[in-house]
């Protein structure tokens, strides 16, 4: 398929936009790197927050009787724990592992990748952030009000979360502010997902075809078509859940319902069908918060391996392939929901497929590190520790694919030291790598590499001693969610083991003061960045460090090649830029144009 010719009306004119006025430039911007970074030091701020609330959570699980001064009463309860669960969840996949890697590189790097000026609707895209920050300031705001933050969870599970103050402290306005937040930033989604398709399909420069686009751009405009399905879904379910909190509606509220000895009259409504509507969402979000981490993988690994992509085209089939299937294993998370066992077998058989195209993706990666130049720089170490966090979380999701063992396993540690491997952590090793990969380019300077290889090892060894022992508890019958696990005689075994992740959990958290330090010391004291510190191959490389306001400076650029030609027979040099045209360098002959 070729590229469309470049006629935009953003062609040509995209210089002459360049916003002076302190508010308009970093403010209300509509310049896409900007709004980028506004969705990076909120994602930064997010994850501040959730990871305190975890050490809260870590701290109480060994010391459960600790007297807290900050908290009400001294000693933290089991409704206070629920709700640090609730908002621990609820920020680091919507405020994080969706904002960052999406909202935040996507935003940044999307449009220079493909040889844009801008995003195809900038006002939009100032909408979409500014409505994803109300979200958050609404969300945080559940934490000042009477009751304090809910407790029903990041899923939110009615009938608990659908009736108000009856159900629980936190379940009156706290759970309501949560509520809005996940609505508003439902909206801020659906604007931006529609931003990111327009923008891949309306704006690519001459030459960039589909199979000359970088893997990265790839993962972005398949993740906003899957935002653009999921969370439509769950901002039906969400106005739904609002009118039964608020206008007495049944829509998830059954019939003979008793809560705290009170008959609640509503009828009608099935629990289940927001888990439905839920993970219908639900599962998506893994590859929405994960599939930017691959494709950030797949080009960090491809530059300093100095080899093209190991089967490019099977990849970025591979990216379509997890897309689709995403929307058809929503049920394994219902297992134990009393579903029929053939519906079981259907959502079992699905969750086992979509382990192929994932399979394609690690061995393709294994591929290009073959024989590979292999330099081990901070963004690699974080692309290596992505697949190994991918991989180890994905074997771990092999036995709760099977309805037998996940009935068992289901409330247990297992799952939570499951989805954090391989959303969580993996999601968040690709946002490091971006990070120090991209940080040249962003802000026009270096982060320090002994520092970044200091963050790396700790944060690396902390995660893996936090997450493997959680296996075996759950194994064991450790119950999750329980805020006091010394009260069951049969738990009281595990609480060396909880004492040991709970002492991992600390040092990761230090290692990332190493990362905020180096972060913020490089802003201004880091060495300067060339246009290209790592003789990369893509488009964003061509542009000054930082880039224009129109990104090319009005001389926007022509695609010779693909965007992995590295280490090409016959080359002066082991890149070749995508810009290079045939003239200047051999380009690779058949397939490997496709690289």
């Amino acid at each position: 398929m070729n590229a469309p010719a470049n006629t935009h009306p953003e062609f040509g004119r995209a210089a002459a936009h360049a916003e002076k006025a302190f508010v308009r430039r970093y403010i209300f911007s509509t310049d896409h790197k900007i709004i980028g970074l506004q969705y990076f030091f909120l994602a930064l701020t997010a994850v501040t927050v959730g990871i305190v609330l975890s050490l809260l959570m870590r701290f109480h699980l060994v010391w459960p009787a600790a007297h807290l001064p900050f908290v009400s009463g001294g000693i933290m309860t089991p409704e206070q724990y629920l709700a640090l669960v609730t908002m621990h969840g609820t920020l680091m996949v919507f405020f994080v592992l969706t904002t960052a890697p999406q909202g935040a590189f996507g935003n940044f790097f999307l449009p220079i990748q493909i040889g844009a000026p801008d995003m195809a609707f900038p006002r939009l895209n100032m909408l979409s952030f500014w409505l994803t920050f109300s979200a958050f300031l609404c969300m945080m705001a559940a934490f000042l009000v009477r009751g304090g933050a809910p407790i029903s969870g990041w899923t939110a599970y009615p009938p608990l979360s659908a009736l108000g103050d009856v159900t629980g402290p936190g379940e009156g306005t706290g759970q309501t502010l949560w509520l809005v937040s996940i609505l508003i930033f439902c909206l801020a989604s659906l604007l931006g997902s529609i931003n990111f398709i327009s923008t891949t399909i309306d704006m690519r420069a001459p030459g960039m075809t589909l199979m000359r686009m970088p893997l990265t751009v790839w993962a972005w405009f398949v993740t906003a078509i899957l935002s653009l399905l999921a969370f439509s879904v769950l901002l039906a379910g969400g106005i739904l859940l609002f009118l039964d909190r608020s206008a007495g509606t049944s829509f998830f509220l059954p019939a003979g319902l008793v809560v705290n000895s009170e008959l609640q009259m509503r009828n009608g409504g099935s629990p289940l069908l927001w888990q439905h509507l839920f993970w219908f969402f639900g599962h998506p979000e893994v590859y929405i918060a994960i599939l930017p981490g691959m494709g950030v993988t797949s080009q960090i690994i491809a530059n300093f391996s100095r080899k093209p992509v190991f089967g490019y085209r099977v990849m970025a089939i591979a990216i379509c392939a997890i897309g689709f299937l995403g929307f058809l294993i929503w049920g394994h998370h219902m297992f134990v929901s009393g579903m029929n066992p053939y519906s079981g077998l259907a959502f079992s058989m699905l969750t086992l497929a979509i382990a192929v195209p994932s399979a394609v993706k690690t061995f393709n990666w294994l591929g290009t590190l073959w024989g590979g130049k292999i330099q081990f720089h901070v963004p690699m170490l974080f692309a290596l520790g992505f697949v190994s966090f991918f991989i180890t979380g994905g074997l771990s999701g092999i036995f709760l694919a099977q309805p037998a063992l996940d009935t068992m396993l289901h409330a247990t540690y297992y799952v939570v030291a499951h989805f954090h491997l391989v959303m969580g952590v993996a999601a968040i090793f690709g946002i490091f790598g971006a990070t120090y990969y991209w940080f040249p380019k962003m802000f026009g300077r270096m982060m320090n590499e002994t520092l970044g290889k200091i963050h790396f090892w700790l944060t690396f060894g902390a995660v893996y001693c936090i997450f493997m022992p959680m296996h075996f508890i759950g194994i064991a019958g450790g119950i999750r969610r329980y805020a006091d696990a010394t009260g069951p005689a049969y738990l009281a075994g595990l609480q060396p083991l909880h004492l040991f992740i709970t002492i991992a959990a600390f040092i990761a958290a230090t290692a990332q003061l190493v990362f905020f330090y180096n972060f913020f010391r490089s802003l201004r004291a880091g060495a300067r960045a060339s246009n290209n510190p790592w003789n990369a191959t893509t488009l964003e490389w061509t542009t000054s460090s930082p880039p224009l306001h129109d990104n090319f400076d009005g001389r926007y650029p022509n695609v010779y090649r693909g965007p992995y030609d590295y280490s090409v027979p016959g080359a002066s040099q082991d890149f070749l830029m995508q810009n290079m045209p045939d003239e200047q360098y051999p380009a690779p002959k058949g397939p490997s144009d496709a690289h």
